[in-house]
């Protein structure tokens, strides 16, 4: 009888242990399906991401702004040529090897189409 009475008590107790829990977690997920809490919620997500998208948008336009002034100094000729070498690599220049101790001097090459650039015929009218 005393066993019975024991697992009568115990199963009335986590009974109500989980009931309670359960009305706890409902009205935890009714507040936060509010409509004002949703609406809150919406906001914070878009202020994350719009944050994420301005740090997006700002690396992408330091890296153009590196990349023209590479662009430019290459143009310029005032590319700097930055790569190391390490000492088992073979360096070619036009098919030959290249010694650790030799000097290479580069000079631009010179395209047949690189003359002067053509304007247009047209005469700007109100110039």
């Amino acid at each position: 009888m005393m066993k019975r009475v024991t697992w009568f008590v115990s199963g009335a107790v986590a009974g109500v242990a989980g009931a309670g829990y359960a009305k706890r977690k409902v009205k935890e997920t009714a507040s936060q399906l509010a409509p004002a809490n949703v609406a809150k919620a919406a906001v914070a997500k878009v202020r994350h991401r719009s944050a994420d998208v301005a740090d997006a948008v700002r690396d992408g336009r330091d890296a153009m702004r590196a990349k023209e002034a590479e662009l430019r100094a290459r143009l310029h000729g005032s590319a700097e040529i930055v790569e190391a070498f390490e000492p088992e690599d073979l360096v070619l220049v036009d098919g030959h090897r290249v010694e650790p101790d030799q000097v290479i001097v580069l000079r631009p090459a010179r395209d047949e189409h690189s003359g002067p650039r053509r304007h247009s015929r047209r005469t700007h009218r109100g110039a």
